[in-house]
Parts: C-alpha cells; structure tokens; sequence
C-alpha cells in the first residue's frame, strides 16, 4: 500500500475554482482500479491550504495515476497553475 498526504497553498480568491477542480479530480481518480482512498480536504483554520490524503493499491497504481489524462488536466493543468506551494508526506500504517 502506497499512503501520502499533499499539502497545497493557494490564494483565498481561487477557492471556488479549486473546489471544482479537485470534485473532478476526486470523482475520476476514485474510479482508477489501483485507487483505495483520494480525499480532499480544505484546512478548517488555514483556508488557504488543501490537503489531499491518497493511498494505493501500490507503487504501479500510483504511476497509473499520475499518467491518466484527468491528474494531467485537473491536477498538472489545474492546481499545479494555481498553488503557491507544495509539501508532500509519506505514511507508514502503524496498524
């Protein structure tokens, strides 16, 4: 199982482009097979930040994510455009 979290800052302006944004990014990437968990989130005290929790089946499924053409248009021609900054963590289940 591959789990991380992306952390994104953006300008309060653009919220309601990125909450489309990541609806489509949601819905279409939790259809991929390899997919377990894709949740957006926006940061209750930081309305500027996004933070998406991801796991899947594994390395492949994630290589298989990245490459479809709906992260190339939501995520690389969307919310890549719009961040102002980007910090990614990798998790290890404890349990």
């Amino acid at each position: 199982m591959v789990t991380f979290t992306v952390r994104m800052r953006f300008v309060g302006e653009d919220r309601p482009q990125l909450a489309e944004i990541l609806k489509n990014l949601a819905t279409a990437s939790r259809q991929e097979p390899g997919c377990v968990t894709y949740i957006p989130h926006f940061i209750e005290d930081d309305p500027d930040t996004i933070l998406i929790y991801e796991q899947y089946r594994d390395k492949a499924a994630l290589e298989a994510h990245r490459a479809s053409p709906h992260f190339q248009k939501y995520a690389i021609a969307g919310l890549y455009q719009l961040m102002r900054e980007r910090a990614s963590e990798n998790l290890t289940a404890v349990a």
